[in-house]
């Protein structure tokens, strides 16, 4: 077992007021919960994820990775990580109401020893509208991490 960072540098936020949505904030998602929250006014935000890569082994998929943590949703084979979007007025609760998939397979096989991967990632869709469903290829690349980066 090894574990590997994702690090999500996130620029072009929606902003706080988005169609209907009031108060908008980011973040990852540990377990059922937000976590790492930010305001979608921020200019840029940087995540970082723990993630656990496990050999294959000598299960039926061999040669694929599997990976856990507590950021870490989804089955064997499909296991992705969720930036949560939610509503967070000031006093109030956390109130998601949608998420971007960020798939764990698509990080390439061999930046998987390299600690810590990252990539850069705009935040708002063509609408205007926070970035959600699945957030794949080419829209997402992953590179080695050459050095600590802060927000």
């Amino acid at each position: 077992m090894a574990l590997l960072t994702l690090r999500i540098l996130v620029h072009d936020l929606p902003g706080t007021d988005c169609g209907e949505f009031r108060h908008v904030h980011v973040g990852t998602q540990r377990g059922g919960e937000p976590d790492q929250l930010v305001s979608a006014d921020a200019a840029r935000a940087v995540f970082e994820i723990p993630v656990e890569t496990v050999p294959a082994g000598d299960r039926a998929e061999v040669g694929a990775p599997d990976f856990r943590g507590p950021y870490v949703q989804g089955r064997r084979g499909a296991r992705f990580v969720y930036l949560t979007w939610g509503e967070l007025p000031p006093g109030g609760d956390f109130g998601m109401f949608r998420r971007a998939k960020i798939f764990l397979a698509d990080v390439p096989g061999e930046l998987l020893g390299a600690g810590t991967v990252e990539t850069t990632l705009g935040l708002t869709d063509a609408a205007g509208m926070p970035l959600c469903a699945a957030v794949r290829p080419p829209v997402i690349t992953w590179t080695p991490a050459t050095a600590a980066r802060t927000a």
